[in-house]
């Protein structure tokens, strides 16, 4: 019997086993990613506002998102799933993990850029509810550009407010 996903906050002892899942999500990362990772992740932990949810499948760790709760607003900085581990729902897990997060915090937007090239990340993204707002040129070290999204949030309800794209990508 294969083991049920999960999502839950992440513990210290995950870290390791986080960051490489960041460094084999993200090709671009440089030679020393896996210390980088696991630093930038050890910060996390230390920050209020910052929440680090690991996706799981049984006591493997398959993927994981970070976000930042501030004022109204989640700002997620990153959505990873381990490769060995894609196409099976668990980045549309962590989405909505992120929807829910941003629920029980009253924010009323969600804000992420995405590397335009991600086609597989954008289409997740608009799937649950976010739109293209903007694009920031030459974004990323490789200088790729980023496409800036975001959803929107009902303030009374909590329901996702439908919103067109404004760039095209």
């Amino acid at each position: 019997m294969i083991a049920e996903l999960g999502v839950r906050p992440i513990t210290p002892e995950d870290v390791d086993a986080v960051a490489a899942i960041h460094v084999a999500a993200f090709a671009e990362v440089a030679g020393d990613a896996l210390d980088q990772a696991k630093a930038t992740l050890t910060e996390e932990l230390g920050r209020p506002w910052a929440h680090v949810h690991v996706a799981h499948q049984g006591v493997v760790l398959v993927g994981a998102s970070v976000a930042w709760v501030v004022a109204d607003e989640v700002h997620v900085l990153d959505v990873a799933t381990h490769p060995a581990h894609r196409r099976r729902g668990i980045g549309r897990l962590l989405v909505r993990d992120l929807v829910t997060l941003a629920r029980a915090h009253r924010a009323l937007h969600l804000y992420l850029e995405v590397r335009r090239s991600n086609v597989a990340a954008i289409a997740l993204y608009r799937d649950a509810g976010f739109a293209t707002v903007g694009v920031r040129a030459r974004y990323y070290r490789d200088d790729e550009d980023a496409v800036e999204m975001a959803l929107t949030l009902e303030a009374e309800t909590g329901a996702i407010v439908k919103r067109p794209d404004e760039v095209v990508v």
